[in-house]
């Protein structure tokens, strides 16, 4: 509810006239101080307001079984962004289709997305502090979520926006340099992985990350490489790399990542949810998560875009050394596939229509399926729906 209200707070602000005349009556004179001091409302042209809203109607399907059927808004994030200094900016961004509770490490509510000051020390070199997003790498993590209808499994479960510092340099129009120190989670090491007799908190649990994104050939080949260190546990560590590469030719776009996640203690989770607790009953160690995720998507005309998804998702179990029955170190492949066709109706307004199909197989190993007794299966989504970053002002 409070949202609610701050929302309407916000809207009421920039409907309301920003200055008040003077009424003036016979004999007395009343003046009535504007809303918005005179000395800041030049600072309203430099500022924006951001509905960003994904919305569907769905039809699931477990199996080829058909499930269940809703409307859904799959996205809605507020987004607020401007200038308030010739050197400073700001961008804050909430997310009210997740629940607001806030978080132990940086005291935000898991639903705000982006909470940062921008001071640009010079044209080349800037700095941003607070909660921001990781520059992980990849052109999937770089969309816009509200254009995702699905994510692969290493960024689906990750911690994305993070609190912390940031410096970007610009070398040139074609290339440029970031590099952050982030908290390297939301949450207390007892929160995420529960009780852990082998491993001690680190005290500065951060995740350092180094990002380049670059153009070449006239804008034909883009790029965007990152590399991330998390410190898990005292001497425990994730590594991550994200590869991602964008060729235009004409009409035709084709994007593709490739992701690395080899993790001491599995942070991203998927081959703990599968080994049972009867097994081991704490987070497994020594895991490795690989991704495959390309985009190709063709503009037909200026209404029509046709668009085709595909991941492959593999999970790794290194360890050799918790189960003595152990024969293989895969444990699950799962594949996506999301063909869509989106329409554009008009040209002066970035709205679109959707109609998709978001399906996914998970394919499990045969030490995973005779070990733990978990099966193959495969779902399907078929949704209609609108995508828009609406301009409030």
């Amino acid at each position: 509810m409070k949202k609610i209200y701050s929302l309407l707070f916000a809207i009421a602000v920039v409907l309301l006239p920003v200055a008040l005349k003077a009424q003036t009556q016979e004999g007395d004179t009343i003046t009535y101080k504007t809303l918005i001091p005179a000395a800041k409302q030049g600072l309203l042209k430099n500022m924006s307001m951001i509905a960003n809203m994904q919305f569907s109607e769905q039809n699931e399907f477990v199996d080829g079984d058909y499930s269940a059927s809703k409307f859904k808004m799959n996205q809605f994030r507020l987004e607020f962004k401007g200038q308030v200094h010739e050197k400073v900016y700001f961008r804050f961004r909430d997310r009210y289709t997740r629940a607001q509770t806030s978080e132990s490490i940086d005291n935000l509510s898991r639903s705000v997305d982006l909470a940062f000051i921008r001071v640009d020390a010079s044209k080349k070199l800037s700095f941003t502090l607070g909660k921001m997003c990781a520059a992980w790498g990849g052109f999937e993590f770089d969309y816009n979520p509200i254009e995702i209808y699905e994510y692969s499994d290493i960024i689906e479960q990750a911690d994305n926006f993070l609190t912390g510092v940031g410096a970007t340099y610009q070398v040139n129009k074609n290339n440029s340099f970031t590099l952050q120190v982030l908290d390297s989670r939301t949450k207390t090491f007892e929160e995420l992985y529960g009780e852990q007799p082998y491993f001690t908190e680190s005290k500065a649990p951060l995740a350092f990350v180094a990002n380049w994104t670059g153009s070449l050939f006239d804008g034909k080949l883009k790029t965007m490489w990152g590399y991330a260190l998390h410190t898990e546990a005292k001497n425990t560590f994730m590594n991550y790399i994200a590869l991602g590469q964008e060729l235009t030719l004409g009409k035709l776009v084709v994007a593709y990542d490739f992701k690395l996640s080899v993790e001491d203690l599995d942070r991203t989770g998927i081959v703990s949810a599968t080994v049972p607790d009867s097994l081991y009953p704490w987070a497994l160690v020594d895991t490795e998560y690989i991704g495959h995720w390309m985009h190709i998507h063709y503009r037909l005309n200026d209404k029509i875009n046709l668009s085709l998804i595909g991941m492959m998702d593999i999970a790794n179990w290194q360890n050799d050394d918790l189960d003595p029955l152990k024969t293989d170190n895969h444990i699950r492949t799962a594949w996506g596939y999301i063909p869509s066709v989106e329409y554009y109706p008009w040209k002066d307004l970035n709205l679109k229509f959707f109609v998709n199909v978001v399906g996914r197989i998970y394919d499990y190993s045969d030490y995973a399926s005779t070990r733990f007794g978990v099966a193959d299966y495969n779902t399907a989504r078929i949704s209609v729906g609108f995508i828009a970053p609406l301009g409030i002002f």
